[in-house]
């Protein structure tokens, strides 16, 4: 590990956290808003020179922090990155700071609780990516959930949405009951291993478990605690229901950070497999299986909606499929796509969804009988839903591209049927997709709502304009993601398969 000089990765972690408190304090509401914007900014600012610090040519963690914290138990404050983890910091602010650009003028009661809750909710999630201290990692994962409650019940758009909140805390407590089950197990086990006493010689550093010896069945104990906690938050079928719930429900720009965010797949990427590699390789079938079912099964349903934020629920889910597919196919093509993919969701995924949020707050409705010709009275929304659109089913040129391809690869050379899975989601993907776009946005104009709607404004315009920039760059020059996780890719494969590195 690579101490850090500065402590830089808490700053990104505190000062949105602090940003909230303040924003929530200022009693002017265009000042509190103006504060959390600044905010935002400052935040994206660090986590980019988070990303300037980062060598791509060093393994291991680097930028780390120790402090010590509940001595009575061995917990320390224990912060890094790595090259899975650093590339998510800069993709959670900028996701951040499009959520607040699109609910700007939508959000019309207590809009300084809502932008403090969002500030809160980035601190939150990038000390989720920054954890190397198991507990650590625990508490911001559950820190998460009072902002979510709240933005869903308070802010959501339709009438089950305070329903549609208690779903998804609930799905989450049930999940972090496993994950907190398989640390105290990880945390005995080092304990028992070194010959020491409970609580005295407990430990939850994460670099520190990593190197513990884990003996069979508990590895495949805690592979699955770990692996039902994070399934239930990717989501993977059948622990999928919440998704669909709340983006009919919930406000177009939190369902955005549902999608965009992919912290679940992550957990599983930085905890359960690494934790427990050889019950991980053993049950790389079973990864695979759930992936090409949940890739399958959630683009069939998508291709049955009617409705473009239920359909792109749907669409996420099955995206998700696919990365779980690049990840059970154990190559270093299958890894890199996945977290290729897991960034084009912060992209891609959440704009679609803020441009459904676009049309429902113009039209009050996102269902296809209500739609018609969007393309003649929209056509800047228009072209920025086309690029996303063929970004999203991997056309090249686009960041999607090399992400579907290089899982795909995986995949085949992992095993044909796992190939023809991944395949066969490409294409239904599209199907899903195109068939909606033509309904909605081409063809003739029906109703006479739609006539009289106004096309993107300035600042939806420089908000969508950023991830389109972006898309098109790491679509063309995709080598900038894949060299800065390369060292990492190959040294978490090398555990999985037992080689050294």
């Amino acid at each position: 590990m690579i101490e850090a000089d500065f402590p830089l990765l808490s700053l990104t972690i505190i000062i949105p956290l602090l940003g909230a408190v303040l924003a929530g304090s200022i009693r002017n509401t265009d000042l509190a808003k103006q504060v959390a914007f600044f905010i935002a900014l400052l935040s994206l600012f660090l986590t980019f020179c988070v990303l300037i610090l980062f060598d791509a040519d060093k393994s291991g963690f680097q930028l780390v922090e120790r402090h010590g914290w509940i001595s009575v138990l061995n917990i320390e404050y224990l912060v890094g990155v790595d090259g899975i983890s650093v590339l998510f910091l800069p993709a959670t602010a900028l996701l951040t700071l499009m959520a607040m650009l699109a609910s700007w003028n939508t959000v019309s009661h207590s809009s300084r609780f809502h932008f403090s809750l969002l500030l809160a909710l980035e601190g939150v999630s990038i000390g989720i990516f920054c954890a190397l201290y198991t507990v650590l990692f625990f508490l911001f994962w559950e820190l998460t959930l009072p902002p979510f409650f709240f933005l869903i019940g308070l802010w959501g758009i339709g009438s089950q949405r305070r329903s549609a909140a208690m779903k998804y805390t609930l799905f989450m407590l049930s999940g972090g009951v496993t994950l907190l089950l398989a640390i105290i197990v990880l945390a005995t086990n080092h304990a028992t291993q070194t010959g020491g006493q409970i609580p005295n010689d407990l430990t939850f550093s994460l670099p520190i478990l990593l190197d513990t010896p884990l003996p069979h069945d508990l590895q495949n104990i805690v592979f699955l605690l770990l692996l039902f906690g994070f399934a239930v938050k990717s989501p993977l079928v059948p622990f999928h229901t919440w998704l669909p719930t709340v983006s009919t429900e919930g406000p177009t720009h939190i369902v955005a950070i549902l999608v965009g965010l992919k912290l679940g797949i992550y957990g599983i990427l930085r905890f359960a497999m690494p934790l427990a590699p050889v019950a991980a390789a053993e049950f790389s079938w079973v990864l695979s299986v759930i992936g090409a079912f949940t890739l399958i099964y959630g683009a069939l349903i998508a291709l049955q909606q009617t409705n473009l934020r239920r359909l792109l629920a749907y669409a996420s889910i099955s995206h998700v499929g696919l990365v779980m597919v690049g990840i059970a196919s154990l190559t270093i093509q299958g890894f890199q796509g996945a977290v290729f993919q897991l960034l084009n969701f912060t992209l891609i995924a959440s704009s679609l969804m803020l441009i459904a949020g676009f049309i429902h707050h113009r039209l009050g409705s996102t269902e296809i009988v209500h739609l018609g010709g969007l393309a003649k009275v929209m056509p800047k929304l228009t072209f920025f839903y086309f690029l996303f659109l063929l970004a999203s089913i991997g056309v090249p040129g686009t960041s999607g591209f090399p992400a579907e391809l290089l899982m795909i690869i995986g995949a085949l050379n992992a095993h044909s049927i796992l190939g023809v899975a991944a395949l066969s989601g490409a294409i239904l993907g599209a199907a899903y997709m195109l068939s909606y776009t033509r309904r909605a946005f081409l063809g003739p104009i029906i109703h006479s709502e739609v006539k009289q709607v106004i096309d993107l404004q300035p600042r939806e315009m420089i908000l969508l304009l950023i991830p389109a920039l972006l898309i098109l760059a790491f679509g063309l020059y995709p080598d900038y993601i894949l060299n800065i996780n390369q060292m990492a890719s190959e040294a978490w494969l090398s555990r999985l398969t037992m080689q050294s590195p």
